[in-house]
């Protein structure tokens, strides 16, 4: 697939010229950070040295004040309250942070989820109908509810409260509930918008901590939590995420609960970044609620006894093994169904069949995204409806243009980027049609091509240890904070190039920069279509990242290719 390469502007030459010599960097580095946003001493402490200290207050945001008077009463009258998320790594995070924080100082605390096949995603009735069976009174919703006017009037009939915390974007009306927590509500003013579901419960406990006397302190261990959900969530690695992410890696590098150490064992993995918590931790979180129950995930983020955990984790990891073969199925099916219909004109990707596993629909939509790169949804059967999950490319809201369908939609919700929704069978084809017609006339064409967001160009010999050893401190890495893209030209390869990994998939070789003679070894996953470009002594410009190599043991920097093409 051709790629786009976009090279970011140049930020201002004095703003990196003082910033170069204020903080005793290179200006490759200073222009970096300027472009970031960075532009002060203060700014840089504050980004190189994340401070628990430069959270906002909890009471800033938007009922903040009820909620905690509402949980105050229930525990002083000894009432008995749901802890209820979603089954998702946010869901299931957020349960375990909320429930096992509450359940250190009161015991009346039950926890809820779902079941994605029986009850769907979000606040459920039966949810509610198991509070009023076992005289619970009062509900704390996490990572969903925002859209739960009918439910939450439901529940109040029975005696029944809500405390709802949430980060998705609020509809027309809010839930009359008894507090609302979302950071994305038109009348909350909380200076940070982009919490996910768990920062959202996080802020919750920091304020009711505060006023059992408690200070941030207290609040560490469970971070690793919070910084979980950042990362699966994919949610903007910035402001106050940051800084929550930040710390809880450290939290699950140095302290790892026992249900990560369990996982961490059998992956024989020990220091984790924000990227391995994506691929090894949150994959494994939601396979449970995927193929099994949600339920499974919060009992391993729970349980402290390790060799239990232990149990919990080989249970997870065997429907991680089935989640993998499922979606590796599922993929091979849609791809088939989208080559035979010959749609590759459209400005989307709709895919149907009623058996396919609704646990796994949003994974095979991202898979297909990366494949046609065109907003994605996939349809699979759930009971007496269709249900689906939609995956977008960069630049393109999704949630926006299944907003512009909802005449054809009984119930959805989610983010710019990924959503999931129900429908009536009766209205696919309506829907259908009415889905292609709002992206293919809203979306710029350009976005239908992969972006390489090009943050410099840079010579090989700027690559020093210095240089490589300040970029590894610009982690975590995650959106609106990624890890630096360069671009190099005039490379030609040392003579080593050639096609490695099955099927030739990836391109291995060593460049060489023109006058400087400066070279390093390069990896480019999934370019091994690429190296002819290198043959014959041929020039090349480069996009790639500086990674680490490590090999019997000495640990080398190499270029992790994005792309190449010819002079």
């Amino acid at each position: 697939m051709n790629m786009r390469w976009t090279l970011k502007p140049k930020p201002d030459p004095e703003k990196v010229a003082v910033l170069a010599k204020t903080l005793g960097v290179d200006i490759p580095v200073a222009s970096l950070l300027v472009q970031r946003g960075i532009e002060s001493f203060e700014d840089a402490k504050k980004f190189f040295r994340p401070s628990l200290e430069d959270l906002h207050d909890p009471f800033l945001m938007q009922d903040m004040e009820k909620a905690v008077l509402r949980i105050e009463k229930a525990i002083e009258e000894g009432e008995n309250i749901m802890v209820y998320g979603d089954y998702d790594v946010d869901g299931t995070t957020s349960v375990a942070l909320v429930s096992s924080y509450l359940k250190t100082f009161y015991p009346n605390i039950a926890t809820y989820i779902p079941d994605r096949y029986d009850e769907g995603y979000g606040v459920s009735y039966k949810g509610i109908d198991f509070a009023s069976d076992n005289d619970i009174s009062l509900i704390i919703a996490l990572d969903c509810g925002i859209k739960a006017i009918e439910k939450v009037s439901y529940a109040s009939e029975k005696g029944i409260d809500f405390v709802i915390c949430d980060h998705h974007r609020p509809g027309a009306e809010i839930p009359a509930a008894v507090a609302v927590l979302d950071p994305k509500r038109q009348d909350c003013e909380y200076p940070y918008k982009e919490l996910c579901g768990c920062g959202v419960g996080f802020k919750l406990l920091q304020a009711l901590g505060s006023r059992r006397g408690e200070t941030i302190e207290n609040l560490i261990p469970y971070l690793d939590l919070v910084a979980t959900a950042i990362g699966a969530d994919i949610v903007p690695v910035t402001g106050e995420n940051r800084i929550l992410a930040y710390h809880g890696l450290r939290v699950i590098n140095a302290a790892p609960r026992a249900g990560f150490k369990a996982i961490l064992e059998q992956v024989k993995k020990e220091t984790l970044t924000i990227t391995d918590v994506v691929f090894i931790i949150a994959p494994r979180i939601n396979a449970a609620g995927r193929m099994k129950h949600g339920l499974h995930a919060v009992n391993l983020l729970t349980e402290e006894n390790e060799e239990t955990a232990r149990h919990f984790a080989s249970e997870i990891e065997i429907f991680n093994s089935d989640r993998k073969d499922a979606d590796k199925s599922i993929t091979a099916e849609a791809l088939l169904q989208i080559e035979a219909a010959k749609e590759q004109e459209r400005f989307t990707t709709v895919v149907y069949q009623e058996n396919w596993h609704k646990g796994v629909i949003g994974i095979v939509a991202s898979r297909l995204t990366e494949t046609y790169y065109r907003p994605t949804l996939v349809f699979t059967r759930s009971g007496n409806k269709l249900a689906a999950s939609a995956r977008s490319v960069k630049g393109f809201d999704v949630y926006d243009a299944l907003e512009c369908c909802s005449e054809h939609i009984e119930q959805f919700g989610g983010h710019k980027y990924a959503a999931g929704f129900t429908m009536l069978e009766s209205q696919y084809e309506d829907f259908k049609l009415k889905f292609e017609e709002v992206v293919s006339g809203s979306i710029d064409k350009n976005l239908l091509i992969p972006e390489i967001a090009i943050d410099a160009e840079i010579s090989l010999t700027d690559i020093t240890p210095k240089f490589h050893r300040i970029l590894k401190q610009f982690a975590p890495f995650g959106p609106d904070n990624m890890m630096p893209v360069f671009m190099t030209s005039q490379l030609k390869d040392a003579g080593y190039a050639k096609c490695v990994g099955g099927d030739d998939l990836h391109l291995k070789c060593r460049f060489v920069e023109g006058a400087s003679k400066k070279s390093f070894d390069a990896i480019g996953f999934n370019l091994g279509g690429k190296c002819d470009l290198l043959s014959n002594g041929n020039k090349v410009r480069a996009a790639y990242c500086i990674d680490e190599n490590e090999w019997n043991g000495n640990v080398s920097m190499q270029l992790k290719l994005k792309d190449i093409v010819s002079e």
